[in-house]
């Protein structure tokens, strides 16, 4: 098995060129692991570009392959791109920023992780909602990367006692992001997190977000109704802002004035009037909702509903002939409308003017190059679902395509109640018997859409047991 230490030892281009991982340095001589159908006699030529003496030990050649790619960045193009942007992760280059935003965007990460700790100091990218590390920055640059990212940002390089938040807008070539920026004080010094976010929605598209045939058809039914509410609820990370643009992208034209107020304004779209919330000022979602029923608008946007104000001056907007977009956090559709009558939005305002509620999810899709099958352990599996998800399901393995997380991209999953005239009245008395009656109207559930997705081979069962768990409606 390779323990890889004394990374500082073996520059990355040399560790890919020879294929080669540091080992323990013991007696002054460092183990190295080569892949096993290297060729030994290189070890002169090794010990000469490393100034010491080395002792190789063979190892399987997907282990090689596995170490490399977790413990040294890669690139789009395999090997000789990994070559080409390893030769300047050294901080005295100059452009490790550089390196590390245009690494993370060609692995599709969210979010970079900088973070100190005793004997050393990481970098983690989160690939589709895992964090992964990928690199490792000597202690001594670590401060240095720290003001490198806080002069970015546009953030005080004195201040290390106080949490900071700012924003990058980083531009290369005819490609620009824009990246939000959270420094935080802990035991062995700053950590920051970079979260990327897309600065252009035009790429967008509702009908490949993934969902089933009739909720589409039940979606674009109710954005398409003239003024009501359209909610979409699901954790932080879920998806919903995408679904949200995808929708103002089918519903952007110039006949409407469409406005939006966000937190943080994630994509751009032409032709939509975007506002940030700036609560040190007391630029709210509230305060500027009340602004936007001013501004003649057609079709509002708000970021999120956090509290009973902007509940209830949404569903305003909605009873004097605006369509209202939005999201919320709560476990299902129907969670939602619970969720708003706590907030102290009447129900019968509530029933009038809800047009549809949607859950949803994302799944982490199995990597086709490496997956396999195996018997399902039904030990494992909740009482209800025993035999019933079949004698053999695809489990996660690992490998250079999908930079050994077993998984590659992800897709959403959706739960589509239309606010019918039967269901409305369900709203007006608080009925919390709603189960049967959505499956007599053919409601898919969350769960049964993970089950589904599984079913068909695109996912783990690791990605589906929390669904298992949880209730329908």
């Amino acid at each position: 098995m390779i323990q890889i230490a004394n990374r500082e030892m073996v520059a990355p281009e040399t560790a890919w060129h020879y294929r080669v991982i540091p080992g323990q340095l013991i007696d002054n001589e460092l183990r190295l692991y080569i892949d096993e159908q290297a060729d030994e006699s290189i070890k002169e030529e090794i010990e000469i570009i490393l100034g010491q003496r080395v002792k190789l030990i063979k190892s399987l050649s997907e282990d090689i392959e596995k170490e490399l790619s977790s413990n040294y960045l890669v690139g789009k193009g395999g090997a000789k791109a990994s070559h080409e942007r390893t030769q300047v992760l050294s901080w005295e280059e100059g452009n490790f920023m550089q390196v590390m935003i245009r690494q993370a965007q060609d692995l599709k990460s969210s979010d970079i992780h900088i973070e100190a700790y005793d004997s050393k100091c990481r970098i983690r990218f989160r690939l589709d909602g895992k964090l992964v590390e990928l690199a490792q920055v000597k202690k001594a640059d670590y401060p240095m990367l720290i003001n490198r990212v806080k002069i970015m940002a546009g953030l005080d390089i004195s201040e290390k006692r106080l949490p900071q938040d700012g924003r990058i807008h980083f531009k290369e070539s005819k490609e620009s992001i824009d990246i939000r920026v959270s420094v935080l004080p802990t035991l062995y010094g700053e950590k920051v997190v970079l979260r990327l976010l897309g600065t252009d929605a035009s790429h967008l598209d509702i009908d490949d977000l993934g969902f089933a045939d009739k909720d589409l058809e039940r979606y674009k039914d109710g954005i398409h109704k003239p003024h009501g509410i359209i909610l979409i609820s699901g954790p932080t990370g879920s998806g919903k802002t995408t679904t949200l643009y995808a929708t103002l992208k089918l519903l952007n034209r110039s006949s409407f004035n469409i406005l939006t107020v966000e937190d943080p304004i994630e994509y751009t779209l032409e032709g939509i009037n975007q506002t940030q919330v700036k609560e040190d000022i007391g630029l709210t979602f509230s305060r500027v909702l009340r602004s936007f029923l001013r501004q003649d608008p057609d079709i509002i946007m708000v970021g999120e509903i956090r509290d009973g104000e902007t509940a209830s001056l949404a569903v305003r907007a909605a009873l004097t002939g605006h369509l209202v977009l939005s999201t919320i956090h709560t476990n299902s559709a129907w969670g939602t409308i619970s969720r708003l009558l706590d907030m102290g939005v009447q129900s019968f305002l509530l029933s009038h003017t809800l047009n549809t509620s949607v859950a949803q999810r994302l799944l982490r899709v199995l990597c086709t190059f490496c997956k396999k099958s195996v018997s399902i352990d039904y030990n494992t599996v909740p009482d209800s679902f025993k035999g019933k998800l079949g004698d053999f399901h695809y489990q996660a393995v690992g490998c250079k395509q999908c930079h050994f997380t077993g998984y590659k991209g992800r897709r959403a999953i959706y739960e589509v109640i239309p606010i019918t005239r039967e269901v409305a009245d369900l709203i007006s008395v608080n009925s919390k018997q709603s189960d049967q009656f959505f499956r007599g109207m053919g409601v898919r559930t969350l769960q049964q859409e993970a089950i589904s997705f599984f079913m068909k081979g695109e996912t783990s069962f690791e990605e589906i047991y929390p669904f298992l768990l949880s209730e329908q409606f």
